[in-house]
């Protein structure tokens, strides 16, 4: 197949698994109208979180991820939230313009990103010295804080298994009522 795109090699990490406790972090949490600091923790307290790094706003594999997860519906299911480094302005133009907002879907902004390396998946953006982005990876956190499925990609891009993370998505709803 003759891709548009590199396909790079990431080489596995030391990241979350299934059983750890998910590393919390306070981040803007952007809706498509506002935006705050907010915990990790507060957010999974309320019910089971989906929780889904991914690169820049407006690249190819964050709109596909999004638009891939909004064909399942799993943020109907879910409280389904993205992190990426993009700015608060970035996301919540991503919300507005994907209609993310009927899902109830918002995005954690962390331009530094600090969060992908407390979770051990940052990447070097683009060969760009000293600018790095999370690796695409999603966490599926149930109520206590546990991670009930983990899956982080091993190149750029990659995508998880929807299939599995869906499945994984509907344990933890079924598990939590």
């Amino acid at each position: 197949m003759n891709l548009d795109f590199d396909v790079v090699d990431l080489g596995s990490t030391d990241h979350p698994a299934v059983g750890d406790s998910v590393p919390d972090f306070t981040r803007p949490l952007v809706s498509a109208e506002y935006w705050e600091d907010t915990t990790l923790s507060s957010l999974y307290e309320e019910g089971p979180l989906l929780l889904v790094f991914h690169s820049m706003i407006g690249a190819f594999p964050a709109t596909y991820l999004w638009q891939e997860l909004q064909e399942r519906e799993i943020p109907t299911k879910i409280d389904a939230v993205g992190l990426s480094i993009a700015t608060p302005y970035a996301h919540a133009e991503f919300i507005r313009n994907r209609g993310l907002a009927d899902h109830g879907v918002r995005f954690f902004a962390d331009p530094a990103n600090t969060v992908a390396s407390k979770y051990n998946i940052e990447m070097d953006l683009d060969d760009m010295t000293g600018i790095s982005e999370p690796r695409p990876a999603t966490f599926v956190v149930d109520t206590a804080g546990t991670i009930t499925h983990a899956w982080v990609g091993d190149t750029v891009p990659a995508f998880p298994d929807y299939d599995e993370l869906e499945a994984a998505v509907n344990a933890v709803i079924e598990t939590d009522e």
